[in-house]
C-alpha cells in the first residue's frame, strides 16, 4: 500500500476525491505555505490587540481619560471583532473563503493607520473599531482555510501553528514598546508608532492572500467545482496534486435557518461559543488589564518595569505553551487539551485568590500567574480557535466559527470593562476568583463537544452521513479505479 493513500483507494471501493487527497496527504511545503500566509495575518491580530494595554496606559495620562474611557480604548477593537467575526464568517460561507481573505487584511491596515493618526479619544475608538472588524473577520477565515487544507492526522498542529503566530505578536509588542520608551522617543509619539506598525505585517501578506486559491473542500462540496478545486490546488501546491485523478463529490449545503434550528448544531455552538466566551473573559480581561493588575501587586512599578514583567510572562510561560500545544495536541486530543487547560487555569486562579501571600509580592504572583499562562496556551487559547474549524459542516463552517469567535470576543470585551471594575470593588484576589469560576464553567461547556483529533472533517461533522444533493459529472473527472493511485505515486507530497 502506498504511503498517504486514501482508504477508499486502498480498499478499491471508489474513485479518490479532493477531500480524500487532503485528508491523507503527508505534511509538506504546501502546508507550510498556507500556515505562513494565514499566520502572518494572525500575528497582526495579536500585535494589534495586545499593544493596546501599553497604549491605553499612555493616552489615559496624556488625554486625562476616565477608567471607562480607558476601557473603551482597550476594548474597542474587541467589540469590532465581534461584528467582524459574525459578518465575515457568514460571507465566507456564502461567497467563499477567498472573497474575504484579502479584504480583512486591508481593513486591518486601514484601522491600524487610522489609529496611529487619531487626534483625540473619539477618533481613536472609532479607528480601533474598524481595526477590530478586520481582526474579527480574520479569525474564521484563517482557521477554516487552514483546517480545510489540512490532513486528518496533523490538522490540529497545522491550525495551531497559524494560531501560534499570536506568540510572536505577544513578544514583539512589548519589545517594540520597550525599545521606543527606552530610546528617548516621547510617549506621545511612542503610542502612535506602536499602533501604526501594526499595518506592516498585514500589508506584507495581503498580496499573497489575493493569490491564494479558494478552499478545495468548499469548491468541491458547496460549489460543485471539484475539477476546478483540484486544478487550483495543483497549481498552488506546484503540481503535487493530479487534477485529472479526482472524482465528483456532490454538493452539500445547509441553510442558515436550518443551522440555527438544528439541535446538534445548537449544541456545538453552545460548546464552542460558550467555552470561548468564558475563556476570553478570563484571558483578555486579565491580559489587557495586566498593567493595572501588576500595579495592584506593586504600586510603585514604572511602566517600563511592568512591560518587562509582561514580556517575561510571555517568553517564559506563554511561548513554550504555544509550542507544546502545536507539537502534542493531535496526540493528546483537541477537546482533552481544552479540558486540561481549563482545569489548571481554575486551580491557579483559586490559589491566587485564596492565598494572600501570592498577590503581595511580585515574584510569587508572576510564577503562579505565569503557570496559568502556560496552560492558557497549552489549552483553551489554542483549542477554542481550532475546534470550531473542525466540528461544523463545510457549508456552515466559517459561519459556525464566526459565531463562536464573535461570542468569544464579546466575552473579551466584557472582561476588559469588568475586570478593572471588579478589581476596584472586590480587589485583585476577588477578581481572580471570578476568573476561576469562568474557567470552571468553560470546562463544563467543553464536555458537550466531540473529539476531532485524527479524524477527517467529514467524519467529525457527520456531513457524509447524508447523501449529497447532486453530483455533477461535468464539473469533475471520475477516473478508473486503477488510475487513482497515480495521484500519490507520480506526485507525492513530501514532508
Amino acid at each position: 500500500m502506498l504511503l498517504g493513500e486514501p482508504e477508499n483507494v486502498k480498499e478499491g471501493l471508489a474513485p479518490v476525491t479532493i477531500s480524500d487527497l487532503l485528508n491523507e496527504a503527508p505534511r509538506s511545503k504546501f502546508h507550510r505555505r498556507v500556515v505562513l500566509i494565514s499566520g502572518m495575518g494572525f500575528f497582526t491580530d495579536a500585535y494589534d490587540l495586545f499593544v493596546i494595554g501599553t497604549v491605553a496606559a499612555i493616552v489615559t495620562t496624556q488625554w486625562h481619560l476616565s477608567t471607562t474611557e480607558a476601557s473603551w480604548v482597550t476594548g474597542a477593537a474587541l467589540l469590532g471583532a465581534v461584528a467582524g467575526a459574525f459578518v465575515f464568517g457568514r460571507i465566507a460561507d456564502v461567497l467563499g473563503r477567498k472573497s474575504v481573505y484579502a479584504l480583512v487584511a486591508g481593513i486591518m491596515i486601514v484601522g491600524a493607520l487610522a489609529s496611529a493618526f487619531s487626534p483625540n479619544f473619539v477618533c481613536l475608538v472609532m479607528a480601533r473599531l474598524v481595526l477590530g472588524l478586520g481582526i474579527g473577520g480574520d479569525y474564521p477565515v484563517s482557521a477554516v482555510l487552514m483546517s480545510e487544507y489540512s490532513n486528518r492526522r496533523d490538522r490540529g498542529r497545522l491550525v495551531g501553528m497559524v494560531f501560534s503566530m499570536q506568540a510572536l505578536g505577544l513578544i514583539v509588542g512589548p519589545l517594540v514598546g520597550l525599545a521606543l520608551l527606552s530610546s528617548g522617543v516621547t510617549q506621545a509619539l511612542s503610542w502612535r508608532l506602536l499602533l501604526g506598525l501594526g499595518a506592516v505585517p498585514a500589508a506584507a501578506v495581503i498580496y499573497l492572500r489575493a493569490k491564494m486559491p479558494e478552499s478545495p473542500r468548499f469548491q468541491a462540496r458547496v460549489q460543485g467545482e471539484g475539477q476546478r478545486a483540484a486544478r487550483e490546488a495543483a497549481a498552488f501546491s506546484k503540481g503535487v496534486f493530479d487534477a485529472s485523478a479526482v472524482s465528483a463529490e456532490g454538493t452539500r449545503r445547509m441553510g442558515f435557518r436550518e443551522f440555527l434550528t438544528n439541535p446538534q448544531m445548537l449544541l456545538l455552538l453552545v460548546g464552542t461559543a460558550g467555552s470561548w466566551f468564558l475563556f476570553d473573559y478570563a484571558y483578555y480581561g486579565n491580559t489587557l488589564s495586566l498593567p493595572a493588575i501588576l500595579k495592584g501587586v506593586d504600586a510603585h512599578a514604572t511602566l517600563e518595569a511592568k512591560l518587562a514583567w509582561t514580556l517575561a510572562i510571555f517568553v517564559v510561560f506563554a511561548v513554550p505553551g504555544y509550542a507544546l500545544a502545536v507539537m502534542r495536541m493531535d496526540r493528546i486530543g483537541h477537546k482533552r487539551l481544552q479540558l486540561i487547560g481549563f482545569t489548571v487555569m481554575a486551580v491557579a486562579f483559586i490559589a491566587l485568590g485564596a492565598i494572600p501571600r501570592l498577590t503581595a509580592t511580585v515574584v510569587p504572583f508572576l510564577l503562579v500567574f505565569g503557570l496559568s499562562y502556560f496552560f492558557v496556551e497549552f489549552g483553551p487559547n489554542t483549542t477554542t480557535f481550532v475546534l470550531p474549524s473542525e466540528v461544523f459542516p463545510v457549508s456552515m463552517r466559517t459561519t459556525g466559527h464566526g459565531i463562536a469567535a464573535g461570542v468569544g470576543k464579546l466575552g473579551a470585551f466584557i472582561g476588559v470593562f469588568l475586570v478593572p471594575q471588579l478589581q476596584r470593588h472586590i480587589g485583585l484576589r476577588g477578581m481572580l476568583l471570578v476568573a476561576a469560576v469562568a474557567s470552571i464553567l468553560g470546562f463544563s461547556l467543553s464536555l458537550v463537544l466531540p473529539e476531532p483529533a485524527r479524524r477527517s472533517l467529514e467524519q467529525v461533522s457527520g456531513e457524509d452521513d447524508q447523501p449529497p444533493l447532486r453530483v455533477s459529472s461535468s464539473r469533475a473527472v471520475a477516473p478508473a479505479l486503477s488510475h487513482a493511485p497515480s495521484v500519490f505515486t507520480e506526485h507525492p507530497l513530501r514532508g
